[in-house]
């Protein structure tokens, strides 16, 4: 047995058992970390309680977070852990008996420490030697005596990236916390437990809404916590009850106004931050003048959403509707006050983007290029100006690469990073790329360029759409490469977790695209490209960025499904076309469905093997006069029915064909392992019998490499 292990506990009387409730009433928490913060103190209360023996593993346990709260209610927690019995490690019997047997002063001094007689120790093994034990009942912690330091535990857990530091009512002490603590309720049942953290001391009384409680309330046992901040304190305390009330209230007025609230994700989004500004919500209707709509959308919908915390709504064919949805913490009878002071607040905002869009269109794109040299990029890569010189080189090999537009990829390139100088832009960084297409319209610049424009940054994140549009996808990529091949010239690859410049997603948008699109684009030629552009200016670690995206692209595989065997087989071979990599996965899969299969794969490893331990200079022609045992004549002859109707079947992508072509090899493979020794003593036949195994492999992997398939 380890050292300090419980070998057993008596059962905790229900009796003993009651909710314990914990709450810190605090000033306004930060909206984005709310949900975080009342999880982590949950997770927090709920850990420390069991590990202190005084809550069960599965006790249900509940949190609560309004913009002036955290609070964690853990079910079945003991007033008194049980007492629970140690097994001690004392040192071996070698150690502790002498020749005669007798107690050596090592052992007598460990039972003194342990305040045990030498009479009352076991002897066990430890599982590699037998040792002196001592068992000792140790008495259970008690929830007074341990409060304490069960919140302090929560406390260290929250994700408090810069926390507060405030002084005291006493006017000397200093504490630190992510937002000052006015109050803390700690329950035991009914009982009020005594606690003291961060300088406050419990007590059972809480507050409720700012302006629509009834006062100070007080909680009369941990069971009643929710219930009695609703009906007296106007507070949901529950963030995903509260969530779920403005989320129906949002639907119900839409639906209303035969309306919708737009893209979900972003309805998420802004649903989330709201529910942590909100403790008694209510939703209004607001309105805008319809002047405004000649803005683009997305600007309007930026500032509401980002600015003003606004639902925006919307036609059925998505067009913005001069209306919008207030979230408000004020459940009123008349809210045209309210109302009315959120429409004089997203005037002026609406006002400024109409603005910067009509400043924006008097100067056109083309016209703001040279300013981009005067723009800093990175201080070892240079201004944006050099840059977009780079990504119009990669753009145009790309175009050249897929027979697309040239002329086209290169004028999107030109102009694809003159928004970053406008207002709009300037106010909305959001909206880079989307304001450069509105703004290329005006101009008269050709439809496939302001979209390439509009989809240069995708894929944004995980799971975002695809450029849709032809010269779109070829910009979206030099920008890509660009970007990667850069950072890599100058070493500042990612590390560990830390990715400042989001090349992981920036190498798993050019895998998408080549992928998804089936864009038959060579790797490799990708990478020499946009390393050209750059010249001599940084170092050309092709390979390390080559790694870099076959890692990235086995992450991307094993996303869709594909298990880690068949990706090595595939991956590990380095394909250059990653638009057929799919396919060759889905008849590795096919393959491994074949009865003969397993035994391709482990004769494959075999020949892996051997070729390995033989060393260089293997392959070449097959000399068929040295083919001297019936096996090795039969399975040479395979060979050659085979070649021509794998490499058939390869040139036209059949991919599961030509593997499932191999299962015509087993019988031979069989055959030859069982009757050929390959390393004969005469040089000229072992050689010969090399270069036919050599051949086989070559045949056998042109797909992949089965022999990762195989499990020995």
């Amino acid at each position: 047995m380890p050292p300090e292990t419980v070998a057993g506990a008596a059962p905790q009387s229900p009796a003993d058992s009651a909710a314990l409730l914990v709450e810190l009433f605090t000033e306004e928490l930060p909206p984005k970390a709310l949900k975080r913060l009342g999880d982590a103190f949950c997770a927090g209360i709920v850990d420390a309680l069991r590990v202190r023996g005084l809550a069960g593993a599965d006790a249900p346990v509940e949190g609560f977070a309004t913009p002036r709260r955290l609070a964690a209610r853990v079910h079945e927690v003991a007033a008194q852990a049980a007492d629970r019995s140690v097994e001690t490690k004392g040192p071996s019997v070698k150690v502790a008996l002498d020749a005669a047997g007798a107690p050596t002063q090592a052992l007598l001094k460990w039972a003194e420490k342990q305040g045990a007689s030498i009479g009352s120790l076991t002897r066990a093994s430890d599982g590699k030697q037998e040792c002196f034990w001592y068992r000792s009942t140790v008495r259970g912690e008690s929830l007074d005596a341990t409060i304490d330091a069960v919140i302090e535990h929560a406390l260290s857990r929250l994700p408090i990236a810069k926390p507060m530091q405030y002084q005291l009512s006493d006017g000397h002490t200093t504490v630190s916390f992510v937002r000052p603590v006015h109050g803390l309720v700690v329950l035991h049942g009914a009982r009020l437990v005594d606690a003291s953290v961060l300088g406050l001391r419990s007590g059972r009384t809480t507050r409720g809404h700012r302006f629509q409680s009834e006062g100070p309330i007080a909680i009369a046992d941990a069971a009643s916590y929710e219930r009695t901040l609703e009906s007296q304190g106007r507070v949901l305390a529950s963030f995903d009850v509260r969530r779920g009330r403005i989320d129906a209230l949002l639907r119900e007025r839409a639906d209303a106004l035969g309306a919708s609230l737009g893209d979900e994700s972003q309805v998420a989004a802004l649903l989330d931050e709201v529910t942590a500004l909100v403790e008694w919500p209510a939703v209004y209707v607001g309105e805008f003048e319809r002047e405004f709509l000649q803005v683009p959308q997305e600007c309007l919908i930026l500032t509401m959403r980002t600015n003003q915390k606004y639902f925006p709504l919307f036609e059925a064919d998505g067009r913005l509707l001069p209306k919008f949805l207030i979230v408000s913490n004020m459940a009123v009878d008349d809210p045209r006050f309210i109302v009315d002071g959120n429409q004089r607040v997203v005037r002026p905002r609406l006002a400024d983007a109409r603005f910067f869009y009509e400043q924006d269109r008097k100067t056109p794109l083309a016209a703001r290029v040279g300013q981009l040299a005067s723009v800093v990029y990175h201080a070892k890569l240079g201004t944006q100006g050099e840059r977009v010189e780079r990504v119009r080189a990669i753009a145009r090999e790309v175009a050249t690469m897929l027979h697309a537009d040239a002329a086209l990829a290169d004028r999107a390139a030109l102009l694809a990073k003159t928004d970053l100088l406008t207002g709009m832009v300037g106010e909305f960084p959001e909206l880079q790329g989307v304001m450069g297409a509105y703004y290329a319209r005006h101009d008269g610049e050709p439809d496939a360029v302001a979209r390439a424009i509009a989809e240069q940054y995708l894929p944004r994140f995980a799971g975002d759409a695809l450029p849709a549009s032809e010269t779109g996808t070829v910009l979206a990529l030099a920008d890509k490469l660009e970007t990667l091949a850069g950072l890599f010239g100058i070493g500042q690859q990612p590390s560990g977790d830390k990715d400042p410049f989001a090349l992981r997603r920036h190498a798993l948008g050019v895998i998408r695209m080549l992928v998804e699109h089936r864009l038959e684009l060579p790797l490799n030629a990708l990478v020499d490209a946009s390393f050209r552009a750059f010249g001599e200016r940084v170092a050309h670690a092709h390979a390390e960025l080559e790694t870099f995206f076959y890692e990235r692209l086995a992450g991307y595989l094993r996303e869709r499904g594909f298990a880690s065997q068949e990706i090595a087989a595939v991956v590990d071979q380095r394909p250059a076309q990653l638009a057929l990599v799919p396919a060759r996965l889905d008849a590795v899969r096919e393959f491994s469905r074949l009865p003969e299969a397993e035994a391709l794969a482990a004769a494959n490893k075999r020949i892996v093997n051997i070729l390995r331990k033989a060393g260089d200079g293997i392959g070449g022609a097959v000399d068929r006069t040295l083919l001297v045992e019936p096996a090795e004549r039969a399975l040479a002859d395979r060979i050659a029915e085979l070649r021509p109707q794998v490499e058939a079947r390869m040139a036209a992508a059949d991919f599961t064909g030509a593997m499932t072509l191999m299962a015509k090899a087993r019988e031979p493979v069989d055959r030859f392992f069982d009757g050929v020794m390959v390393m004969a003593d005469d040089d000229r036949v072992r050689a010969n019998r090399l270069a036919l195994l050599s051949g086989l492999r070559h045949l056998m992997n042109q797909v992949a490499d089965i022999s990762k398939l195989s499990p020995a």
